[in-house]
């Protein structure tokens, strides 16, 4: 019976256990400001999960505003409603608004950047960021109410699909997203597309789909998505401003910002906890995704000067080194066949 525990076995369990702290090691570099970002976005999850556990946002529970108690921990709010339900509903709702506008500015800015980046300086590029432009023509903001102002705040119905306002609210918002990821992209683009690696491999005919999808997007992704966290809060911050004004999604749902405008007529009474709570929620998600933006951000310009520093004469940037000549590993050439 051979004896499976020798050398071999030693190296690879030398091997995960190296592993295993390198999968928490982005959280190690986070620095305090990304740690309390993290403490206040799980603490937003937490209330939007635990509250949704606490009641029906919809029941009326009393006959009027009660403070907080153990039996309603946020209070109730003027119809006799359990508030921290409702702050749970509010919450989800202004969450999945903000990760279905931001996904979507993402996926399309990005492509509309490195396509751009790419065709640096052609009628492409030109063709693209003039787009752009037309958008970032007015503020973000003022965009978003324009763009609802326009489709109106009741469900829209094509055929047998049915577009409720919370879909519009979150589309509108990415629109007004896009043009931030598109320049983010172009630029890292058109830093990227002039590297040696990138040249080397345009030079031994490799087909541009290749070179963008196999190499520049991934040396891409890492400032887009750190822009994604800054974005993230305020997309937060809008959904909670449209519906505050009254056109983000409408009553009987949830949202924190209507719940903060349905306050309104509660703060000069003795009702308190009916727009400090929910706002206080509101408040630990904007700020909760800024820090960690501003730490994933800090922390990958941080990784690209060390990078860039230590990195040899003639060698590919980034994460796809590994050959010679400035050639990613996995492209063979007359010389190194």
């Amino acid at each position: 019976m051979p004896d499976r525990s020798g050398p071999p076995a030693a190296a690879a369990t030398a091997k995960a256990s190296a592993a295993r702290p390198a999968r928490f090691r982005h959280l190690r570099n986070l620095g305090p400001a990304g740690w309390t970002g993290l403490v206040f976005v799980v603490a937003y999850l937490l209330v939007a999960t635990v509250g949704q556990l606490h009641g029906s946002p919809t029941e009326l529970v009393t006959l009027g505003p009660e403070a907080p108690s153990l039996a309603h921990p946020f209070g109730t709010d003027h119809l006799g409603r359990d508030l921290l339900a409702r702050t749970a509903e509010g919450a989800w709702t202004s969450l999945w608004i903000c990760l279905t506008s931001i996904g979507f500015a993402l996926v399309v800015g990005t492509a509309i950047g490195v396509s751009a980046g790419y065709r640096h300086g052609g009628r492409l590029d030109g063709l693209l960021m003039r787009s752009v432009e037309t958008v970032q023509a007015l503020p973000q903001f003022i965009f978003v109410m324009f763009v609802i102002g326009l489709v109106g705040t009741q469900d829209m119905h094509w055929g047998p699909l049915t577009i409720g306002n919370g879909v519009r609210v979150a589309l509108a918002i990415g629109i007004g997203f896009v043009p931030y990821f598109a320049r983010v992209a172009r630029a890292a683009t058109v830093v990227e597309m002039r590297e040696d690696y990138v040249v080397n491999l345009r030079g031994l005919g490799v087909p541009p789909r290749e070179i963008l999808f196999r190499e520049v997007l991934v040396n891409v992704l890492p400032p887009v998505l750190g822009q994604a966290f800054l974005a993230m809060a305020i997309a937060v911050f809008a959904e909670g401003g449209l519906s505050f004004l009254g056109l983000g999604v409408p009553a009987p749902h949830a949202t924190l910002g209507n719940l903060v405008a349905d306050a309104g007529g509660q703060i000069l009474g003795d009702a308190w906890w009916y727009a400090t709570l929910p706002g206080a929620v509101l408040v630990l998600g904007i700020l909760g995704f800024n820090l960690l933006g501003e730490a994933y951000g800090s922390r990958n310009r941080n990784r690209s000067t060390r990078s860039v520093r230590s990195v040899p004469a003639g060698a590919a940037p980034g994460g796809t080194t590994g050959s010679t000549g400035g050639i990613p590993a996995g492209y063979a050439t007359e010389e190194t066949k």
